[in-house]
């Protein structure tokens, strides 16, 4: 009896590895096949366009009260006397004074498609100037880079496309679908006065885009685990941004006599249980389908791993939770940022408010997080109000406006691989979805390691190289639209 219940086991066993590691071997890859192109671009040319861009202030400020509106002006007046030929052949539309639209007539208006950028940057932090090995609007060439605010975020995607354009003008180029460029002017505090009125006008003039690519993911070493590639990464929808309120209120007086839980100590109980918690996580929507495309491209011991996700599925998770960068790709995410209290150190505040700011994942509800929070917090004495915005649509992949992005970063950046996820950000792009069948969120820059900390941060740069390989990416994509 022992030899057959060891019988059993062993073929269970046996059959388990033979089904898991074939699903292994036929997982089958998701790049496109594709031909590298060299396109042949007056490098010195276009970096000291990039760089004269960068010396104009374009900046936006939450109070746009404080907005300098003089070098807009400038920075416009820059891009028609720099770019004739566009302004010549082009029809041109400045939407609300600042944001532009560019109309490339193709040889069809079938399916046109739309390339988006934007020139406000933010701020410098005040403070940090003197941190800054070059000067932040200085557009400085070295050796290596381009240094300024903008070079990455996002006055290269405005020059990068122009640069593009250009190019393909004295080509001869003609579009085979209408192509639009649509450059906002505020798309860092939230695009409401450019990206909106930019969509509204298409609207009134009936425009539908098969599709409209704006800034978002990158190309970007070492981000999962098993790919020794660097990976392509396009966002197929972004995170929504929501904010939840957390009000407590009671009695206040001495801070001598103090009750055992104060409103300030109930509010700070109630953040504490939210981190410690967290939302629920989970392995579906976009980051699903980027596991899908990267999973063929891992050594094997990783594929045999992220292949069978029905057994695997709890380590993947823990795996991913590890990190903040990739935690945030399958969840809602809580970070306590404002609170408010008391106002004198002898006095118990009467009331305690705390701002919780949600990056919110595509199926969740601002009613679902409220009663999510509710539950986490377990006290009734918390008042919970929660307002903003959920996650956009998620767009497609298995098209051929998916496929024409692909071949386009796979022709220009070696040694890469591409797939879908969900944009942790905010784009403009979110204002486009009810005038473009599909939005994607894609930058055509090798990014360094530690580029996402100063694209907003200090020490703005960007590769010469990695520049260059942008305009051959926006090149590349024009020509092979609907061709």
């Amino acid at each position: 009896m022992w030899k057959k219940i060891g019988l059993i086991i062993l073929t269970v066993v046996v059959v388990f590895f033979i089904a898991t590691i074939t699903v292994t071997i036929l997982q089958k890859t998701k790049q496109p096949e594709v031909k590298k192109v060299a396109v042949a671009i007056d490098e010195d040319k276009a970096l000291n366009h990039l760089s004269q861009s960068i010396t104009f202030q374009t900046i936006s400020y939450d109070d746009r009260t404080k907005i300098d509106f003089k070098p807009y002006d400038e920075f416009l007046s820059f891009l028609e006397k720099t770019y004739p030929h566009v302004y010549d052949e082009l029809d041109v539309k400045h939407i609300n004074d600042y944001s532009v639209v560019f109309k490339w007539k193709g040889q069809s208006s079938d399916a046109p498609i739309g390339l988006m950028a934007h020139y406000d940057v933010v701020p410098v932090a005040k403070g940090t100037e003197k941190n800054w090995e070059q000067p932040p609007f200085s557009g400085i060439i070295d050796d290596k880079y381009v240094w300024g605010r903008g070079t990455l975020d996002d006055k290269v995607g405005v020059i990068g496309i122009l640069e593009a354009v250009n190019h393909l003008l004295a080509e001869g180029h003609k579009p085979a679908q209408d192509l639009y460029l649509l450059f906002g002017h505020d798309e860092e505090i939230g695009g409401d006065e450019g990206a909106a009125k930019i969509v509204a006008y298409l609207e009134k003039e009936g425009i539908h885009l098969r599709y409209v690519l704006d800034e978002g993911g990158v190309i970007v070493e070492d981000m999962i685990p098993g790919v020794s590639e660097s990976i392509g990464v396009v966002g197929i929808a972004e995170k929504g941004s929501a904010n939840a309120t957390l009000t407590v209120e009671g009695s206040g007086g001495h801070s001598s006599q103090p009750k055992d839980v104060t409103t300030l100590g109930r509010l700070a109980h109630a953040i504490s249980a939210l981190e410690e918690t967290q939302f629920p996580s989970d392995i579906q929507g976009p980051t699903e389908e980027m596991f899908t495309y990267v999973t063929p491209e891992m050594s094997f011991g990783y594929r045999y791993v992220f292949a069978n996700q029905w057994l695997f599925k709890p380590i993947i998770k823990s795996i991913l939770l590890d990190k903040p960068a990739t935690a945030a790709v399958t969840r809602t995410t809580i970070a306590p940022t404002v609170l408010t209290a008391g106002d004198k150190t002898n006095i118990l505040p009467e009331k305690a408010t705390a701002t919780i700011n949600m990056r919110v994942i595509p199926g969740d509800t601002l009613d679902s997080l409220k009663k999510e929070i509710e539950k986490i917090i377990d006290d009734n004495q918390v008042q919970v109000h929660v307002e903003g915005e959920v996650a956009s649509s998620v767009s497609k992949t298995d098209n051929a406006a998916f496929k024409e992005i692909q071949q386009a970063i796979l022709a220009t950046h070696d040694n890469t691989v591409t797939a879908p996820y969900i944009m942790i950000g905010g784009s403009d792009a979110k204002h486009y979805q009810d005038v473009a069948d599909d939005t994607y969120r894609f930058l055509p820059i090798a990014m360094e390691k530690d580029g996402l900390e100063r694209m907003h941060g200090t020490n703005e740069r960007i590769e010469k190289k990695a520049f260059i390989d942008a305009i051959s990416f926006y090149v590349t994509l024009i020509k092979n639209n609907m061709n």
